[in-house]
């Protein structure tokens, strides 16, 4: 017991007075950061309007599809300043039924100087909904076309807080019967947006 409390002591001893380790570990390169011309000043914007050309981002996001919870992945590119296209990847997982949607979305927006980013959507999608252990019952698939927007409060200029509303009228048949019907559902969500630029 003494000889693991002397080792302690030792090792500790070593650290205040500085050993060879810690100087090797001081010797080293420092950490970049991901983006270089944040590390001065990173939540500190670039005046003007917020660059949006050539821009890829990540977009995660938690909220609701009509009354049941919804969690969704967005991947967007914007070619131009104005315009964006997006893939989003969403799971409703329901409890007597779940359901997969997926869609393609062009994002419209006016860039604005500071943090506050509005802008406007509009897609199309499918929705895959799947029974779960119900009896007799097989997957279906339905289009769905939804019409919103949100609203981008920037953090840094590669990282914003991202807040959305859409209206979603999913399109299909009901059972035994031949004419369409349109459901409604209020789809909103809340995330994150990761912001990162392309060189064209």
């Amino acid at each position: 017991m003494s000889a693991r409390r002397d080792l302690v002591v030792a090792m500790l001893a070593g650290l205040t007075l500085g050993t060879p380790a810690l100087a090797a570990s001081e010797d080293r390169a420092p950490l970049e950061a991901l983006n270089p011309e944040l590390a001065a000043h990173p939540y500190q914007l670039a005046p003007g309007p917020r660059p949006f050309q050539h821009r890829f981002s990540v977009s995660p996001g938690y909220g609701t599809f009509g009354s049941e919870e919804l969690y969704t992945l967005r991947l967007g590119y914007n070619p131009d300043t104005w315009l964006g296209y997006e893939a989003q990847l969403g799971h409703n997982p329901g409890k007597a039924v779940h359901a997969v949607i997926h869609s393609l979305s062009a994002v419209v927006r006016y860039p604005l100087p500071g943090r506050l980013q509005p802008y406007a959507t509009v897609g199309y999608g499918m929705v895959m909904v799947f029974p779960g252990l119900a009896v007799n019952a097989k997957p279906v698939t339905k289009n769905a076309l939804a019409v919103g927007g949100g609203l981008e409060m920037y953090i840094r200029s590669d990282l914003a807080v991202r807040a959305e509303m859409r209206h979603a009228t999913v399109i299909g048949s009901q059972r035994d019967r031949d004419e369409i019907v349109a459901y409604e559902y209020a789809q909103g969500t809340i995330g994150l947006a990761f912001y990162r630029s392309i060189q064209p």
